[in-house]
């Protein structure tokens, strides 16, 4: 019983001096600050650079409002280029692509088991002769090669981006976009993307131009001051005239 009252005692000082504190800060300020929420823990499936064996980590998600920006490797972009230039295939669009697939993750593993840079399933990596689908070079010409193939038989930007997300014979099928909410989606980020790089890319060409150009030189208007020069003649007389 002793111990009950010791107890009731403690509770109704903590209670109090809580209520002081609280009516203090109200006093203070009107607004009680709410303390952030605490970054989320997530599990992720990564593959392990050394021996590519897929490795379970747990990641903790950046705060919301703090996007997190990956650095593009540059060697990721010349492996882009160099094999966009030997397939003829548009660096913009691989880039858009990409940037849709893995937001440039090359050890980026989906829930279905694409994997890499430009998520390969592994019957496609093994379709394109693919030892590592987690070597960023090895991805990237992989990907490439099946897009170009994708262009060539439907002749459409469009419908080869919709084949590469729901496979070849779906687009077939419908003779369009197949109507699955993931393809129409992808489809969608991948085409705002593909145009963004692509105004991207023509202004920065013009620019370039624009500063190869030797500049004009300029003429003297009838506005700016010109040079007075003077003489006499042979009989005394001044004679003036402008250059």
């Amino acid at each position: 019983m002793h111990f009950c009252s010791e107890t009731v005692l403690r509770t109704a000082l903590l209670t109090s001096m809580i209520a002081t504190g609280l009516g203090a800060e109200n006093s203070a300020s009107d607004t009680l600050s709410v303390p952030a929420p605490a970054p989320r823990a997530v599990s992720v499936v990564r593959a392990d650079a050394r021996t590519g064996r897929l490795v379970r980590r747990i990641v903790v998600s950046p705060k919301p409002g703090d996007p997190a920006v990956r650095k593009l490797d540059p060697a990721v972009t010349a492996a882009i280029e160099e094999t966009a230039k030997g397939f003829d295939v548009s660096p913009e669009l691989i880039h858009s692509m990409i940037q849709v697939e893995s937001n440039y993750d090359p050890f980026a593993v989906s829930p279905k088991g694409a994997q890499g840079l430009m998520q390969l399933m592994p019957a496609t990596a093994r379709r394109f002769g693919v030892t590592n689908t987690f070597d960023a070079r090895q991805n990237i010409e992989a990907g490439v090669r099946y897009l170009k193939l994708l262009q060539d038989t439907f002749k459409d930007d469009r419908l080869a981006i919709a084949a590469y997300n729901a496979g070849e014979k779906a687009v077939a099928k419908y003779g369009d976009v197949p109507p699955y909410p993931e393809t129409v989606n992808y489809v969608a980020k991948v085409g705002k993307k593909y145009g963004q790089a692509k105004r991207a890319a023509e202004k920065s060409k013009i620019e370039a131009k624009a500063m190869e150009q030797p500049k004009p030189v300029q003429q003297p208007t009838e506005d700016q001051p010109r040079h007075i020069q003077g003489y006499l003649d042979a009989e005394g007389r001044l004679h003036l005239a402008t250059r």
